[in-house]
């Protein structure tokens, strides 16, 4: 269990990095919804704040009185639980309340936090874990600000610079080369004392055959000669959903890839750029993902082999498609209350993913973390590294 004084530090940290990252949109930029997996980023602001309002405020502190009585309508996302809730696809319509209203509830909950910290040094422990899981959970939706504002101003036609500073692209150092792990019996899942999600307790033991997996990440360079080759057009290479979905949807490259002149160029948060092919591939979807490892004649690395393999070599550019479905582990259960809905309602039609990427903020990479998405998303900045 992390110190309160620990504890208070990672909260004023998180909350002062979310409004970081909106420092650099305008105010037209806030209220944008171009797709319903894209929440507007007004809107990450304003849930980030209500998760501690409605889990923490409301349930420990007895004088709290809430900001707005329509806050938990408007912030809510998925807990069923909780109450009613703004239809997911709606939130870019949601014009009012304004930018500065919201920054005004968040400002309200910060300090009724702080003041909850400064009036009981010694809280129990049930509520710092709760304070805990919020701030980890704002820290997912600072990543998820980062790629929503990428998408956003990607899909605006004069695609805009959000950052010059933020560098997405970062070359791997060093030839490439494959790792052997022997086959053997291996513990896997979260067994240390810091911070980690249900979902990856239940520390149990899992069969491997001998295997080898690359020490880098495919990169562009390698996936232009996929697309040469004639990868989105040879069926034999996709799943038969993966197919309908590249045919349907018009797929011929990755995402944010436009060709002008005949020479493929990549929108990225520091505007369109030529395409870096030096760079680790990134936008893609499992779908893409699982086709190019049928077309190199190797295979994608599951879950549990990457956790084995990963002190062997760098990670956390990109996050890693793997070919485990998301599962529980053995033992799972999840939590009592509206917290039980964080997770495990979810395993289902997903795909887990290891590491993390240049999204993602700092204290919340973990070697066992469990991310997981439908095998058709790519907005954020997902890879590819193979394995046989």
């Amino acid at each position: 269990m992390i110190a309160q004084k620990d504890l208070f530090s990672l909260f004023i940290e998180t909350r002062a990095k979310t409004e970081s990252i909106c420092s650099f949109l305008e105010i037209e930029d806030y209220v944008v919804q171009p797709v319903v997996d894209v929440s507007p980023p007004k809107w990450h602001l304003g849930h980030t704040t209500w998760f501690f309002e409605e889990f923490v405020l409301k349930k420990y502190d007895q004088g709290y009185k809430l900001f707005d009585e329509n806050s938990a309508y408007v912030f809510n996302s998925y807990y069923e639980s909780v109450g009613e809730k703004v239809v997911r696809t709606d939130r870019g319509n949601l014009s009012r309340p304004t930018v500065s209203w919201v920054y005004e509830y968040r400002e309200y909950v910060t300090t009724a936090l702080k003041d909850l910290f400064d009036a009981s040094p010694n809280l129990p422990p049930e509520v710092l874990e709760v304070i805990e899981i919020g701030c980890h959970h704002e820290k997912q939706h600072q990543e998820l600000l980062i790629t929503d504002i990428k998408y956003i101003l990607g899909n605006n036609p004069l695609m805009p610079v959000y950052n010059n500073e933020f560098e997405e692209n970062k070359i791997q150092e060093g030839g490439q080369k494959w790792i052997k792990i022997a086959e053997g019996v291996y513990e896997i899942g979260h067994q240390e004392f810091n911070f980690s999600y249900d979902n990856e307790l239940g520390a149990h033991k899992t069969y491997l055959r001998e295997f080898e997996i690359s020490n880098k990440l495919v990169t562009n360079k390698e996936y232009t000669e996929f697309i040469d080759a004639g990868g989105y057009k040879d069926v034999l290479l996709w799943h038969a959903e993966a197919w309908d979905w590249i045919n349907t949807n018009g797929i011929n490259a990755p995402f944010y890839w436009h060709e002008i002149d005949g020479k493929w160029h990549q929108y990225t948060l520091q505007g369109l750029k030529e395409l870096s092919l030096d760079a680790p591939l990134s936008h893609i979807s499992y779908y893409e993902a699982f086709a190019y490892a049928q077309w190199k004649k190797l295979r994608l690395p599951t879950e549990f082999e990457w956790e084995i393999a990963q002190d062997q070599f760098d990670w956390g550019t990109r996050w890693e498609w793997t070919e485990s479905a998301y599962s529980p582990y053995p033992g799972f259960k999840t939590a009592e209350g509206a917290l039980g809905e964080y997770n495990g309602k979810f395993m289902v039609n997903q795909k887990v993913l290891r590491g993390a990427s240049v999204a993602t903020s700092n204290n919340h990479t973990r070697h066992t973390y469990r991310n997981f998405f439908h095998p058709h998303l790519r907005w954020q900045f997902t890879g590819v590294r193979l394995a046989r």
